[in-house]
């Protein structure tokens, strides 16, 4: 059985979504295949008893390239901007006001006098820094240039938050600087509905475009000669197609191009080195502290936020919250890093376990598909749209293209998967 297409984009997340919209709306013939029951990916949302599970911590950055793409496809966002009050900073166990702004970072009880004139200096050089030159460089190298062990710990921390990494010795420094100033300089929202609404949202554009979506298919390999030539299904079905874009990580793509014979996705996918976090998402029917909505370790990479302080996330009076150690379990028993997480949460909100509706513990949660390495030149140095060695053969994710991290890198990608592919079908008919 065979069914014919423009474009076949395999992975129904937020950059296959894009990209089939981007796609379509250039008059494409475009058929997603998805191979859960449902589409969305990581972006999905699990509604229950009122309370919106995202899949561990979610922000948008609203200064990002996935807000720039949104806009262009009239996807709809909507949520609230967390601003930092009510937040600590948590070193040695104890917890001192979180260094957010002016009036926090002068009485706050982190630092001393003389480190918070340093940690001015250096968050208010941030929005001036091109870390462009720094995409080779460690973000280690970089921190190792503050005077301060707590302010370096204070500017590792925030680079945590922003990159949702813990890695300085292989994450490039230009790469978390561009992130760190992003969030600085606009900050993120926390989605009301959750990130369901992204995917809800780019469904429609590309169903009334004229995406045609198929749910529960799985594709297992790229049908190929000299150029690919379509995708072939689990159940048998071909699906014809003069390009095809894969959007799952890179060792999806290399499975799927390996059927077809060599080609460098197979590298890409090697030197991919994941990035991972725990997370214990917890509901509670009510927050017993509910000025205090957020908190950041500095000397071990622990988070917790309750996002629904400012986004529409749980019911009337209810809280949602998010506990997170950056580098998943790095070794650790699943047991221990859950009862590190929960004793955060004990300082943060004591007494919250007497209000939970549901708690769940995801220990090895994927936050992207490879990090931004210095050896590798950071984001610039990130592959694709185009597979070099496969023409018709194209990648999407958060692991592909120079623009952005997380969602950023994912839709920005899908972008440029997009018009590299409108680009090459143009090239073909100039030649015909």
């Amino acid at each position: 059985m065979e069914r014919k297409a423009d474009v076949v984009v395999v992975g129904g997340g937020l950059a296959g979504l894009a990209a089939s919209a981007y796609l379509a709306r250039a008059g494409g013939q475009v058929v997603l295949v998805e191979k859960a029951a449902a589409i969305g990916g990581r972006a999905r949302t699990q509604s229950e008893g009122g309370f919106q599970f995202n899949l561990g911590a979610h922000a948008l950055y609203r200064a990002g390239a996935g807000m720039a793409v949104l806009r262009e496809l009239g996807v709809a966002v909507a949520g609230g901007r967390p601003t930092g009050e009510g937040g600590y900073a948590v070193r040695g166990g104890a917890m001192h006001t979180l260094p957010a702004g002016f009036v926090s970072l002068l009485t706050t009880g982190l630092l001393r006098a003389g480190e918070k004139m340093e940690a001015a200096r250096l968050f208010a050089a941030l929005g001036r820094t091109d870390g462009d030159h720094l995409q080779d460089a460690p973000l280690a190298a970089w921190l190792a240039r503050i005077h301060s062990p707590t302010v370096r710990q204070l500017m590792e921390a925030t680079a945590r938050v922003a990159t949702y990494t813990n890695d300085p010795e292989r994450m490039s420094a230009g790469s978390a600087l561009a992130q760190m100033r992003r969030a600085l300089a606009s900050g993120v929202l926390y989605l009301h509905g959750g990130w369901q609404t992204l995917v809800d949202g780019l469904r429609r554009a590309a169903e009334e475009a004229g995406v045609r979506i198929l749910e529960r298919r799985h594709a297992i390999a790229i049908e190929r000669d000299m150029v690919v030539r379509g995708v072939r299904l689990d159940d048998g079905e071909t699906l014809a197609a003069g390009a095809v874009l894969v959007t799952g990580g890179p060792d999806v793509a290399a499975t799927l191009a390996a059927t077809a014979g060599s080609t460098v996705v197979s590298t890409w996918a090697a030197q991919a080195r994941p990035v991972r976090v725990a997370c214990l998402d917890v509901a509670l029917r009510r927050l017993p502290r509910p000025r205090a909505t957020f908190a950041l370790g500095i000397d071990e990479p622990l988070y917790v936020s309750v996002h629904s302080a400012v986004a529409r996330l749980a019911p009337e009076g209810g809280a949602l919250v998010h506990v997170m150690r950056y580098g998943g379990l790095a070794g650790d028993a699943p047991e221990t890093v859950e009862r590190q997480l929960a004793g955060l949460l004990d300082a943060l909100q004591p007494g919250w376990r007497d209000g939970v509706v549901r708690q769940r513990f995801l220990p090895d949660l994927l936050v992207s598909h490879a990090l931004p390495e210095a050896a590798r030149g950071g984001t610039r140095g990130r592959p694709g749209p185009r597979v070099p060695d496969l023409p018709g053969l194209y990648v999407a994710g958060d692991w592909v293209g120079p623009e952005g991290m997380l969602a950023d890198a994912s839709l920005a990608s899908a972008r440029a998967a997009a018009a590299a592919i409108l680009a090459g079908a143009a090239r073909a008919t100039s030649a015909a």
